[in-house]
């Protein structure tokens, strides 16, 4: 073929197979850069095909032979004949939200027994996937002259041919014999928009062969063989074949062969270039449908490694004095979910709407990033808490507000859920407060998206049948029991998967049911649970201190087996902590299999996957592994997910959501995620147990504190909520500070020694003056601090946060020196004292016998190398909640240990700990209504 020449010479033929050709190495080798550059990557097109057509066959099979020879993954969807329109709209939808799928085509025609739109159908294919360039959308950009989406093929394969003619299109007189909508209308709108004079001529048009021959730039696509002869040709024009026609032939085998609209033989003669058929605008086709899903695919490998987010913030206008945190948070509209999903670079299939502001991120957003590095990992901890609050949360979002909307950094808060329990108590919600929240705070604060009611349904489904198994066990005999759990039904009998499970733990390898001895059933049947080693208890997501402790089973029909039991918060199960410790859905499988709930007669564990409850209890989770997608006041994301006591679990938010959050940032974005109460608890927990699981790296933690919590800690006046502050704490008193300042230096201490930056972040207050915070300020610096940065963001949002967010900024891009307090083959007497004598300050432990028998039996039973959970008051650095300050050279007093084997850590106890508080004279809910006309809700916070 030549590309070029003399216009006088005539009949040189424009080879559609040359030039596919030539596109598809320049193709291939665009595809092996993108694979190189994107490990992990393919381009992937899908062929949707409604019942079989021989002819449709063979042209499927052509596509799918040049993308495989290009490396586009092609996927062949055959649906069958009697397809209904609406499934076939549902599984565009799908193959709409699959990041996987660059490129959608709908072979046609629809070889179906139903009645289908077929326009509709091409309408359904997502723009930005059309790589037919059918869907309206596309045809529309045409039109206009915008030519940045995907052109229909055979159109812009003309284009390409008559360009390699090097005839020049500008300034031309172009005639299209054809007007369909496939080829004829956006070939004339393409020409036109290359600045050639377009005529378009049609059934209706007189005098047809003579407005062909004023063309120097002759397109046919009329389907009819071989209409256009040698007179109708301009001498010298370049004419394009779209046509193809079978015709009788008796020479060839098949009785036929294909010709074009145009007369070859004798037009080649007359124009300067011509296409042949087949062999000219065919192979262009398939060639530009494969541009058109690489150029996808170049879009969607761009997206992955330029991350940087086109985030639309919202505007605050803080106002003074600052409103009740509700006011605020009801005088923001926040955005549509899907457009803040869309924003971060979330596909509409990792994402499942909850009303329009709150909506589920599905997992598989991992395995599509798992080869995008991650961001940077920002700790929130505090100072020992006092009833005066130092402000976690509200710091938490307002340094997000300021990294995203202020400094345009792609940043992400990952926070907990609160509990019902707070939220109707006395502490309040976990939103945050003033101009640093995440919106809608009440939605926030109260049911969310169920995950906490599924907890309490899985851990309570596990105490229902753990009581249920000891009475069917105490009243049946073990032949009954047998039968009764492997029972016949329709005429088989077998053991379902988790029974499997159990008998390979008992060493019975055996499969069928009645192949088991007499002594292996009863093995099988009986878990012979000591009811007085039962360890686990229901739970209930409310403040109610008369289920602390009961008795259960006072019916008549439990013939008699009562036994003393209570509840716990719902955030306190187990069931929590392995919801925010579990990597993926197999990860949460395993964990809830091995919960220990009792030990049988003998001293063994009894395991919820020995009640056969693991499979139930991930059924009724499935939904809440997945964590919850808000946004700040200033529209930044948010993730919210689980909510794990910070004194009796480890107090962090997920690993899934700070998983995800990470790779949605990239490497230049910060994760900013809170750690429960003080730095020696939630903090130490957050190193030591959750980045041990999740193997994150963490570069600096915001250590907040207060001027007047300090006071507190200096000796101030005790504080009753709903008591007006004494003068100590409204007044300029630098001598009481003076006096707190240890507690922050230790804090700031129990940072450092994991080798991590440590920024102090002074939540200040209007009563606070300049000359506390230069203390603060200086005492924190020289107290090994990075950074000590007043903080504003309560009253003014992110922007009272920015230097809070450069001080960040700067820690991050500090070496990793990160390490661990203790290694997990330390033994666990000597893992509990490390936390206390580094973290806490203590001279030693004391140990009673029982409780040094106890972590022997766990050395037996393989515990030895699981981390420490402490489970200690948060109020004092000691285990005594009325000790303030900094307290050195105490003996620490580990009053019992228990292990959470699914969650994976030994939980030594110190003190008495409350697993559920109870209302008080005045819990919050007093303050509470909402409005019958506008549902508008009041008194929340």
């Amino acid at each position: 073929m030549s590309s070029s020449g003399d216009i006088q010479e005539t009949g040189k033929i424009l080879s559609g197979t040359e030039v596919a050709n030539e596109m598809r190495s320049v193709l291939t080798e665009e595809v092996k850069k993108m694979c190189e550059e994107l490990p992990g990557f393919k381009p992937g097109l899908a062929i949707v095909q409604v019942g079989g057509r021989e002819d449709s066959n063979v042209y499927i099979r052509m596509k799918i032979k040049a993308a495989s020879q290009i490396g586009i993954e092609a996927t062949h969807i055959k649906l069958p004949r009697t397809i209904t329109e609406a499934e076939l709209l549902m599984k565009l939808k799908k193959l709409n939200g699959d990041p996987n799928i660059h490129g959608i085509i709908v072979q046609m025609p629809l070889d179906t027994d139903n009645p289908i739109d077929s326009h509709l159908i091409t309408d359904s294919v997502s723009p930005e996937k059309d790589v037919d360039g059918l869907n309206t959308i596309n045809e529309g950009r045409v039109a206009v002259g915008d030519l940045s989406g995907f052109l229909p093929c055979t159109p812009n394969g003309v284009i390409e041919l008559i360009k390699r003619s090097g005839v020049p299109i500008a300034g031309s007189q172009a005639v299209v014999l054809g007007r369909s909508k496939i080829v004829g209308t956006p070939c004339s709108e393409l020409l036109k928009w290359h600045h050639a004079t377009v005529t378009v001529c049609h059934s209706k048009t007189k005098n047809l062969d003579k407005e062909a021959a004023k063309a120097d730039i002759l397109v046919v696509a009329i389907g009819r063989a071989e209409m256009v002869k040698s007179s109708w040709i301009k001498p010298g024009a370049v004419v394009i074949d779209c046509g193809i026609n079978a015709i009788p032939d008796a020479t060839k085998k098949s009785g036929q062969r294909l010709v074009g609209d145009v007369a070859f033989e004798e037009a080649k003669h007359v124009s300067s270039y011509i296409t042949p058929v087949p062999g000219g605008v065919g192979p262009m086709t398939v060639a530009m449908l494969m541009k058109n899903t690489v150029q996808s695919a170049q879009r969607a490998a761009a997206r992955i490694k330029n991350v940087m987010w086109n985030l639309r913030t919202l505007p605050l206008s803080p106002a003074t004095p600052v409103p009740s945190d509700i006011q605020i948070a009801g005088s923001q509209e926040p955005k549509d979910i899907n457009q803040l999903a869309e924003e971060i670079g979330l596909y509409p299939i990792e994402v499942f709407q909850y009303g329009h502001k709150k909506a589920k991120i599905d997992l598989s957003v991992l395995k599509r990033l798992e080869h995008q590095k991650s961001g940077k990992y920002i700790v929130v901890a505090g100072i020992t808490p006092t009833p005066l609050g130092e402000g976690k949360s509200t710091t938490t979002i307002g340094l997000v507000q300021a990294l995203s909307a202020h400094k345009n950094k792609n940043s992400f808060a990952c926070v907990r859920q609160p509990s019902q329990g707070p939220t109707f108590g006395i502490k309040g919600g976990a939103a945050g407060g003033g101009y640093s929240q995440v919106i809608p705070m009440e939605e926030f604060n109260l049911h969310l998206t169920g995950d906490i009611h599924a907890v309490t349904a899985a851990n309570n489904l596990l105490a229902a049948q753990l009581d249920a198994r000891i009475f069917h066990e105490n009243t049946q005999k073990d032949e009954s029991l047998y039968d009764r759990l492997v029972p016949v039904v329709k005429g088989n009998r077998c053991f379902s998967k988790i029974q499997l499970r159990r008998l390979e733990k008992l060493g019975i390898n055996k499969t069928d049911p009645d192949s088991l001895t007499a002594e292996e059933r009863r093995a099988f049947a009986r878990l012979n649970v000591d009811v007085s080693t039962i360890s686990w208890k229901r739970v209930v997501d409310t403040n109610d201190r008369f289920l602390r402790k009961i008795t259960i089973g006072q019916s008549p029909t439990e013939k008699g087996y009562t036994r003393e039991s209570g509840f716990i918060m719902s955030v306190a199960s187990e069931i929590m902590a392995i919801l925010a410790l579990s990597k993926d859905m197999e990860d949460m499988k395993q964990r809830l299999g091995k919960i220990v709930v009792a030990q049988d007669k003998e001293g063994r564990p009894v395991t919820a996957d020995d009640l056969g409850a693991t499979g139930a209890m991930s059924i009724l989770l499935k939904d809440a592994i997945q964590p919850t997608l808000m946004q700040t006041l200033e529209g930044t994301p948010v993730l919210v997910h689980a909510g794990p006591f910070a004194n009796i679990a480890h107090g962090c938010s997920s690993i899934v959501a700070d998983d995800i959050a990470l790779k949605l940032v990239g490497p230049d974005g910060y994760v900013v995620t809170e750690a429960g109460f003080g730095s020696d608890i939630g903090m130490e927990k957050f190193f030591n147990i959750k980045c041990r699981y999740s193997g994150a790296i963490p570069n600096a933690v915001v250590l907040v504190t207060s001027v007047r919590a300090l006071k507190m800690h200096g000796g101030g006046p005790t504080v009753t909520p709903g008591i007006p502050l004494k003068k100590e704490y409204v007044e300029e008193n630098l001598e009481l500070l003076g006096k707190g300042i240890p507690n922050l230096q230790k804090h700031i201490s129990n940072g450092t020694k994991f080798g991590v930056p440590v920024v102090v972040a002074i939540n200040t207050f209007s009563t606070d003056t300049q000359a506390e915070w230069e203390l603060l300020k200086k005492a924190s610096l020289e107290s090994g601090a990075f950074r000590a940065v007043v903080c504003h963001h309560w009253a003014k949002g992110g922007a009272g946060a920015t230097e809070l967010a450069d001080a960040v900024i700067e820690a991050c891009n500090q070496p990793s020196q990160f390490r661990f307090l203790y290694d997990l083959d330390f033994p666990l007497e000597n893992k509990i004292r490390k936390i206390a004598q580094e973290m806490y300050g203590a001279a030693d432990i004391d140990l009673p016998a029982d409780v040094q028998n106890m972590l022997e039996n766990y050395n037996k039973q393989g515990y030895s190398r699981l981390p420490v959970c402490m489970a200690k008051t948060s109020l004092s650095l000691s285990g005594d909640p009325t000790i303030k300050g900094a307290p050195t050279g105490y003996t620490l007093p580990i009053k019992d240990v228990t292990v959470s084997v699914g969650a994976g850590f030994v939980v030594p106890i110190v003190g008495e700990i409350a697993m559920l508080p109870g209302l008080g004279t005045r819990p919050s809910i007093y303050d509470m209504d909402i409005d019958a006309d506008t549902g508008e809700i009041h008194g929340l916070f």
